[in-house]
């Protein structure tokens, strides 16, 4: 009697390709309404656990779709030139457009700095996190408060030592599969 050992890439090859012939052949079996929420659920909390890991490695970028001010006012932006990305300690909070010129170079302005103070809690019922941080930067020193959602919705708050506010309204991306664009700090 021979003793054989099976590589585990097999064994998962082959247990890949059995659910796929079994999926396959059975296309008219339909998941029931509690099996479906059950589904979303646990799909929730596996991507509550990688945007923790992201998180806590302090390697994400919040793409804005939308930019806010303090009046309520809301516009539609480039996610490439208008963001906030977190780089280990490093902070960039930058707003821009394609049709202006700025201090920047992408129509806007660009404050890059040191992270100060983050503050990470999670809420494990609705699978989302919310975070506060201070950023120092060239032009000034600004509050960020984020609050971030499993499915990578996220919406962020930065306000100064003046008044006023800007709200980030977009997704949390991972700094390495994130396309922005930087332009120039601010002076």
């Amino acid at each position: 009697m021979k003793n054989t050992t099976i590589k585990f890439g097999t064994l998962f090859l082959g247990l890949g390709l059995m659910l796929i012939s079994v999926t396959g052949s059975s296309q008219d079996v339909k998941l029931t309404k509690q099996e479906q929420k059950e589904a979303q659920k646990a799909k929730s909390y596996i991507d509550f656990l990688a945007l923790d890991s992201m998180l806590q490695k302090r390697t994400f970028v919040l793409e804005a779709d939308y930019l806010e001010n303090q009046y309520g006012n809301r516009k539609p932006v480039l996610s490439t030139l208008n963001f906030i990305m977190v780089d280990s300690s490093n902070v960039v909070l930058q707003t821009g457009s394609n049709s202006l010129s700025g201090t920047n170079g992408v129509g806007g302005a660009t404050a890059e700095g040191k992270l100060k103070d983050l503050n990470i809690m999670k809420n494990l019922k609705n699978h989302s996190f919310w975070l506060r941080f201070t950023v120092v930067t060239n032009i000034g020193v600004y509050d960020v408060d984020m609050t971030i959602y499993s499915d990578r919705n996220a919406k962020a708050t930065i306000t100064g030592l003046t008044r006023g506010r800007l709200v980030y309204d977009g997704r949390i991306q991972n700094l390495y599969d994130s396309r922005v664009y930087k332009g120039r700090n601010s002076i």
